[in-house]
């Protein structure tokens, strides 16, 4: 609850309708604040038909619609309501939230200037294969979501497939027990399986990237020819995108050679 900014809790006071996954969980939140708004319920079930009972209200008054925690429509409800808003003109901003992703970003110590965002880990075992090719195969941290009764599972699979990849996992962010894992597959599922509270909460995972190994063999000066050719058919932006694709090299030492070349 304390997560929650002066803004958005000044948003919910003006509010005509409150649209929550769980009245119950946002019930707690609105009673501690002291906000008694009319709270509608919006779930991945019933969001079309929410959608046609608040139609008239979504124009005439102040609706605001919030996440049991987090922010909304982040592996939460409320796609169908955001993209209806926007195809009928009806006026919407975002108010800055807590969200747990860029916390376990800043937290893992790993690579963030790009990472791919994953949602939830599936059920099953055909996604979860789907699932885990675009983590093996992936180059830039990734980072995404596990339920507590799917984390040995998804350990194990880690565990089979990314043996030399280092991995954080962030247990209930930002609450009491809050507590980070850090270290390679073996690491954690050793450190992980020591207490049972460890396994209960909600976690969120952040993957190194695959290391590229060609970056380490490849010799740009072993390419002048080839990229002296290029310069006579393609801009000198094109053949820096076509030399550092195939070879995988840093694009400011890439384009500082085929410059030189071209000069």
């Amino acid at each position: 609850m304390l997560d929650i900014s002066q803004r958005a809790i000044e948003t919910i006071k003006r509010a005509d309708i409150v649209i929550c996954e769980n009245p119950k969980h946002s019930l707690k939140l609105l009673n501690n604040l002291g906000i008694k708004k009319k709270l509608v319920s919006l779930h991945d079930y019933n969001e079309n038909i929410v959608i046609q009972k608040i139609s008239k209200e979504l124009t005439t008054k102040n609706v605001v619609l919030i996440s049991d925690a987090g922010s909304p429509l982040i592996s939460d409800p409320g796609f169908k309501l955001i993209n209806y808003c926007i195809k009928n003109n009806v006026k919407l901003t975002s108010i800055p939230g807590p969200t747990s992703i860029i916390p376990a970003l800043q937290l893992s110590g790993m690579p963030l200037h790009k990472f791919s965002f994953l949602g939830f880990f599936p059920k099953s075992k055909k996604l979860i294969h789907e699932f885990m090719s675009q983590i093996v195969d992936s180059e830039i941290t990734t980072i995404f979501f596990v339920s507590s009764h799917k984390l040995i599972i998804c350990l194990d699979h880690l565990e089979k497939n990314l043996i030399e990849r280092d991995i954080s996992i962030c247990k209930e962010l930002t609450k009491i027990n809050e507590k980070i894992f850090r270290g390679n597959t073996q690491k954690i599922v050793k450190e992980i399986s020591k207490k049972k509270e460890n396994l209960k909460g909600e976690f969120v995972f952040v993957i190194e990237g695959k290391k590229s190994k060609a970056s380490n063999k490849v010799n740009i000066k072993d390419y002048e020819k080839e990229i002296i050719k290029l310069l006579t058919k393609f801009s000198l932006t094109d053949v820096v995108e076509i030399v550092h694709k195939l070879t995988k090299l840093n694009k400011n030492i890439v384009y500082k050679w085929v410059l030189n070349l071209k000069k």
